[in-house]
């Protein structure tokens, strides 16, 4: 199997545990508008970016007979609570030691995120061990042209490393980022929900290729 030329990361559910949280922001700003998101609802949210979770919201919100909100005006709901929430969120098991190996072992890394600059900036400040992995690709990047699950974000990111991306190891927590890496043709690794549940759903939701996780521990990087 040989090292991976870069390993591609995303963020949410993967290095940080915010997706309880974002799953709590979008549960308050949809009961707003007189929706009560379900489990699956809130977990077909994850990994895809704020604009595009905020439309999905609003056609659950239409199909339900409520009153539809702009996309501006579900944000402001949920904006303010996901950033008082977001700083909270620790590290996921294994994901500072394996960010560390991959920067004694001098393995290129990206940063690959649904999230926007200015969340992740949010999101990142209590954990400097981040600050090791140098190249980024939000989802409002310039130069992206479509997120999660498009292969787009990991494609720009390998085309930024410089290398191919078949010869990458992309690690994601959600179907829509599963399925983003495994169609830029990187080596896919999953981490699985802690939930029973939530786990046989994401797990059907997967790729056959993908590899699955139940920690960051696990990975073996040569």
């Amino acid at each position: 199997m040989g090292s991976p030329a870069a390993c591609l990361f995303d963020l949410d559910g993967l290095l940080l545990d915010t997706e309880p949280l974002h799953s709590q922001a979008w549960l308050q700003a949809a009961s707003a508008f007189g929706l009560t998101l379900g489990p699956d609802q809130l977990l077909a949210l994850r990994g895809r970016r704020r604009l595009d979770c905020a439309e999905q919201v609003r056609q659950w919100i239409e199909a339900a007979a409520g009153e539809v909100p702009s996309v501006e005006a579900l944000l402001a709901v949920r904006q303010p609570i996901a950033e008082a929430l977001l700083p909270q969120a620790l590290p996921m098991p294994g994901a500072i030691s394996l960010v560390e190996a991959c920067q004694r072992r001098g393995i290129p890394m990206a940063l690959v995120t649904s999230s926007s600059r200015s969340a992740v900036a949010l999101k990142e400040a209590p954990h400097p061990w981040l600050a090791s992995i140098g190249l980024r690709v939000h989802g409002d990047d310039p130069e992206l042209a479509m997120g999660k699950p498009s292969p787009d974000p990991f494609l720009l990111a390998a085309r930024r490393l410089q290398v191919e991306a078949s010869t990458c190891w992309a690690f994601e927590d959600s179907p829509a980022g599963a399925r983003a890496a495994t169609a830029a043709g990187c080596r896919v690794y999953v981490l699985l929900p802690a939930d029973g549940r939530d786990r046989a759903v994401v797990r059907a939701q997967l790729p056959a290729s993908c590899l699955t996780l139940h920690s960051l521990d696990q990975v073996q990087l040569a």
